[in-house]
């Protein structure tokens, strides 16, 4: 692997933890919400617990991996380690994720721009909204070309305030809360908080983005565990208790009628319009993070596999202060594509079942790997597994409910894989990658 100067300033615990708080706590909570009422009911609470779960097994294996093999790369590398023999699979895996990061890019963007335009009383649906979505991802675009510290420091900033006001939306909630709301707890089937949890697994992806920032970190061997489980136990706690003050305060089908909006409409009986108006300047918040986060993650993976040559050469380049302008801007304009031509049910649904996959794939390499990361078998065994039941209940609720949905993700995963093969064959030629 080619060695790279690191840059002079670095990321300390506060920064980290901003990173992945910021990532997680995006659009997804935001937009989410309304779809998981939808399909668990009264258990939507037990849902985001779950997927607080499945974060964690899966982060307890990029914790290990990220501390063993320790550059920028992440997902890919890691994957390129467990099977050296088929380099195309970690490089594929790469290519997966960052499209996956290209789909939450847009989905915070979209997320954005919907709840500016209600704030200030103009249609969800108007250019406007599209307008303002494409604005803020070249807002950080911006911000994150100028260098890490600047990075550091905006998304610090956000990321507080963003967990300050929601701290306070959640417990002037309460106060709306009533406990026949709640029962029976389990109004659905068992198995629909499994679906949900995986339909929601995106707003808890963020995590991911700390592990492609383990070069410009600081003291990695303790900020990097307590960087990643403490910003999910940070955020599993946040969505729990939204969760209830939005099923213990309205009906479900309230809830669902609100759509991207059910957090707003859930504060309403307790603080009124007022309400509303601060579930809003939170989600500007936390989608303004979560974009900051998103985009400073995907570069350096995106860079980390161009420098070993399994992604174009320019997403390697990197201006005076080791920032990869190329990757940021070009993750910038895919994803501003997306927000503005996209829609929120495709994105969600694609970039959750993306990032389980990736997961699964994950803590796989972390049990071939184990003698080198010195993991404990017993966790890795158990988060394979309840990822693989959260996968299967996933496809099958998809192949039943939304068929043709599940077809076009089926299909966007063809096209990553034969645009990854077209770049590997054309470099096979070269001699610049390995044959796979």
């Amino acid at each position: 692997m080619v060695k790279r100067q690191t840059t002079a300033v670095k990321l300390g615990l506060k920064e980290l933890i901003a990173i992945g708080v910021g990532g997680m706590v995006g659009g997804g909570i935001f937009s989410v919400m309304g779809l998981a009422v939808e399909v668990t009911g009264n258990a939507t609470p037990a849902a985001f617990l779950l997927g607080g779960l499945l974060a964690l097994v899966t982060g307890y294996s990029y914790v290990k991996l990220a501390l063993a093999y320790r550059d920028d790369g992440a997902s890919f590398t890691y994957m390129e380690h467990a099977f050296p023999r088929q380099p195309a699979l970690g490089a594929f895996t790469g290519w997966t994720v960052i499209a996956g990061y290209v789909g939450t890019l847009s989905l915070y963007a979209f997320t954005f721009g919907a709840y500016s335009s209600e704030l200030f009383g103009i249609s969800s649906t108007s250019i406007v909204r599209q307008f303002l979505s494409v604005g803020i991802i070249v807002f950080f675009m911006i911000i994150n070309i100028k260098g890490i510290r600047s990075t550091g420091s905006t998304e610090d900033i956000l990321v507080y305030t963003k967990i300050m006001l929601l701290g306070l939306l959640t417990i002037a909630g309460f106060s709306s809360v009533r406990s026949a709301k709640l029962t029976p707890f389990f109004n659905h089937q068992w198995e629909s908080v499994f679906t949900a949890a995986a339909l929601i697994f995106v707003a808890y992806a963020g995590f991911q983005l700390i592990t492609n920032a383990v070069c410009e970190s600081k003291n990695p061997a303790r900020n990097i565990p307590a960087g990643i489980f403490g910003s999910i136990a940070i955020v599993t706690v946040i969505y729990v208790l939204l969760s209830v003050v939005a099923v213990g305060s309205l009906s479900e089908q309230r809830l669902v009628a609100a759509k991207e909006y059910a957090l707003a409409i859930a504060v309403m009986p307790s603080l009124g319009q007022a309400g509303k108006v601060l579930v809003s300047l939170a989600a500007i918040l936390a989608t303004s993070s979560a974009i900051n986060a998103t985009l400073f993650g995907a570069s350096r993976m995106m860079a980390e596999m161009a420098t070993q040559k399994e992604m174009p050469k320019p997403f390697s380049w990197r201006n005076r202060v080791s920032v990869p302008w190329m990757a940021i801007v070009t993750m910038t304009v895919l994803g501003c594509a997306l927000a503005y031509f996209g829609g929120l049910g495709f994105i969600a649904a694609f970039s959750s079942l993306t990032f389980l996959l990736v997961s699964l794939g994950i803590v796989i390499a972390n049990i071939k790997l184990r003698k080198k990361t010195a993991s404990n078998l017993t966790i890795t065994v158990f988060g394979s597994m309840l990822l693989i039941i959260t996968i299967i209940i996933l496809l099958v609720y998809m192949a039943t409910n939304s068929p043709t949905q599940l077809a076009l993700i089926i299909s966007f995963y063809g096209l990553v894989f034969i645009s990854e093969r077209i770049f590997r064959k054309q470099h096979i030629h070269r001699g610049d990658v390995a044959n796979s």
